[in-house]
């Protein structure tokens, strides 16, 4: 009950006590006033100048290890709290050891981290947590409600703590020698590292027609004002780029739903094939049809061989969900002008129907080097110009 609710009833008993001379009952009626009105006083001024901190030693690891979370409260003002309590919301994921420490909440998979606190005038108190990191994906830490009062345990007041911390947790790479590419040169002869190919989204002049060039190559306008045939000069650019391109569909239908079995083994591939692919010097990027966690959009890593390329991709690869933004075939064709010139597509995918088959054999057509990973039941058919690995999943 609100304190000016009550208020009048207890100056009504004051009066009333002193207009017929009952001095206990006066007494005690503007002892609850003076009481009640310090408590609204200190649940007021309870949570100010009090603040709250998660630090992680690691935010980032693989199923099975575990980290460090420790937590942080300081009181820095004068007046002490009797009692702070701190529901920090946890996913079960990525939550303690000893599951039992979280408490179970309405939303699905997700628990409720609750500490009391006793804090006299600028003091500060930790507690530490080992979480034990349980499946992949990025996972979200808090917001947290900080709850206190006063010190009669009348009033109390919360404010929600808004800071968030993520946690990645990186999937888990399957033995590359169970997937189905040869020993050496897994991707297809290996390029010298000085071999150089023209990429047409960026050209650079023209030059005279030679028979062996292709008939796409002319020039029609520089053609028609040098009255010979002109073809366009295109930029060199180096090659040993690998792309990855990830298909999350496991089912013929996005719209009926997904196997998560599935899903993992396509993202414990992609991870496996990234890792390879680093090691053998390639610029290795990626591409899929997924949408990333807290994202509504799909997810591109630009080719490269940064220190933190494989942090990059591997980052990637936890956040993916099972929500795809629309069917593989046209999702390829779309991103295709993207894709650097040169660099080997690796296709990875568990649904391999005739769109996807048209949309593989039209990028071939247009130069594009091609290998093809099915994890489908059924063996794929022969694409010319397409080197066709099958790894069919018997879950």
């Amino acid at each position: 009950m609100a304190p000016l609710s009550w208020w009048p009833f207890l100056l009504l008993v004051f009066l009333l006590g002193i207009f017929t001379r009952v001095n206990p009952l006066a007494a005690f009626a503007m002892m609850l006033l003076i009481i009640s009105g310090i408590a609204l006083w200190w649940k007021r001024r309870a949570l100010e100048d009090v603040s709250y901190r998660r630090k992680f030693h690691y935010l980032r690891g693989y199923p099975g290890e575990t980290i460090d979370m420790r937590v942080e409260v300081e009181n820095r003002k004068f007046l002490p709290l009797t009692w702070l309590r701190i529901q920090d919301s946890l996913p079960y994921a990525v939550g303690p050891e000893d599951e039992n420490l979280l408490r179970l909440t309405h939303i699905q998979d997700m628990g409720m981290l609750i500490n009391l606190f006793s804090l006299r005038w600028f003091e500060r108190d930790r507690r530490t947590y080992r979480l034990l990191l349980r499946k992949r994906g990025v996972y979200r830490v808090g917001p947290a409600t900080l709850e206190s009062g006063d010190l009669f345990g009348l009033f109390e007041q919360s404010r929600e703590w808004e800071v968030l911390n993520y946690l990645t947790v990186f999937p888990e790479a399957i033995p590359f020698k169970s997937l189905p590419f040869p020993s050496e040169n897994p991707f297809g002869p290996r390029p010298a590292r000085r071999r150089l190919y023209e990429d047409p989204n960026q050209p650079m002049g023209v030059r005279d027609y030679h028979p062996e060039d292709d008939f796409r190559r002319i020039h029609w306008p520089a053609t028609a004002h040098t009255g010979s045939l002109q073809v366009k000069v295109y930029q060199p650019v180096s090659a040993r780029v690998l792309i990855v391109c990830l298909n999350v569909m496991t089912l013929p239908h996005y719209w009926e739903g997904t196997d998560p079995a599935l899903l993992e083994h396509l993202v414990k591939a992609a991870a496996s094939i990234v890792e390879r692919g680093l090691q053998e010097g390639y610029r290795v990027g990626m591409v899929s049809n997924s949408s990333l966690a807290h994202a509504d959009q799909p997810f591109r890593v630009p080719p490269g061989r940064s220190p933190n390329q494989r942090v990059n991709l591997l980052t990637a690869l936890a956040s993916v969900t099972p929500f795809v933004t629309g069917t593989f075939d046209r999702f390829l064709l779309a991103e295709a002008p993207r894709l650097p010139y040169g660099a080997t597509l690796l296709v990875l995918t568990a649904i391999l129907n005739q769109e996807l088959i048209e949309a593989l054999l039209q990028m071939n057509r247009r130069g594009r080097s091609i290998i093809l990973l099915s994890f489908a039941r059924q063996p794929p058919p022969h694409l010319p110009g397409i080197t066709v690995y099958h790894a069919p999943f018997e879950g």
